[in-house]
């Protein structure tokens, strides 16, 4: 996400609404007229060294709209050695199309190989100054800043604290910000019985530059799995509405990564992005006002 401090004095210019960068999506997203998202997102393992139509896409989108980099495969929790080779391409990736936000999962999903699963970290003392140090090591490569995104899980390792506890101890050893992910909080709070406005309310203010959005599949009435299939939720959208209250108005991705609406649904869905913003916005106007 942008650097939170170029833009703090001035809320609004926090106010934007994107859509993850999918290839399913290329030719709506080319497409579409001014003012139907204000940026795009993407992992950029599935694009580095892509040439062809889809590379002329991109370069062409990148032209039109700032690009964020959010990484699938870092695997900052791992035991393996952090994949630097990567981190270099990405630098050079990032530097290329002029993408000045990087943000990964606090997560590990590699073994022996690629797990292709974002698989959750033991909530540990261990853990936390495992992680940092591949974080600090991390924004040494790519020279700037980045932020980790909270995940959703379904196993629990070992926890000798919770999981708000473990993410703000991160972010706070390492130094780096927090992509919070709405979604992930609720699907969360729901599968391991904890309340997400609780959770709102203890994480670390000053870290928050960014949120996810996302639908999640309704399994059983506790249980919820994280698809990024479906539309967002009542639930989850008056919970970003909570995280406004407590963080202010941050850049916010709608997540979809498969199972896609008409491209207008999506759109219709950013405007709901974009009409809690204008509230939010309008409320803290009001207060400063009549302060």
């Amino acid at each position: 996400m942008p650097d939170s401090t170029t833009s703090s004095l001035n809320p609004s210019t926090r106010a934007l609404a994107g859509l993850g960068l999918r290839r399913a999506l290329l030719r709506d997203l080319q497409a579409a007229p001014a003012g139907d998202f204000d940026f795009l997102e993407l992992a950029p393992e599935n694009w580095l060294g892509v040439g062809g139509a889809h590379g002329k896409a991109l370069h062409r989108l990148a032209e039109r709209y700032p690009l964020y980099c959010h990484g699938l495969s870092l695997s900052l929790g791992g035991i393996a050695p952090l994949d630097e080779a990567l981190l270099r391409d990405i630098r050079l990736f990032m530097s290329h199309h002029n993408i000045s936000a990087y943000s990964e999962h606090l997560s590990y999903c590699t073994d022996e190989a690629h797990l292709y699963d974002l698989l959750p970290l033991p909530f540990t003392e261990e853990a936390i100054h495992h992680v940092a140090a591949r974080i600090r090591r991390t924004q040494d490569i790519l020279e700037t800043r980045i932020a980790v995104e909270n995940v959703s899980y379904y196993a629990k390792p070992r926890q000798d604290m919770d999981e708000v506890t473990f993410v703000n101890a991160v972010v706070q050893e390492a130094d780096c910000d927090l992509l919070l992910d709405v979604n992930n909080v609720y699907v969360n709070a729901i599968n391991h019985r904890f309340d997400p406005t609780d959770y709102l309310d203890r994480v670390s203010p000053g870290r928050v530059v960014g949120y996810h959005v996302a639908g999640h599949y309704d399994e059983a009435e506790d249980l919820k799995i994280d698809t990024h299939g479906a539309p967002v939720k009542s639930v989850v959208w008056s919970l970003l509405e909570l995280a406004h209250e407590r963080f202010g108005v941050q850049p916010t991705l709608l997540e979809r990564d498969f199972n896609f609406p008409p491209y207008a649904e999506l759109v219709a869905e950013l405007g709901v992005i974009r009409g809690l913003q204008a509230q939010t916005l309008t409320t803290r106007h009001e207060e400063v006002s009549h302060g």
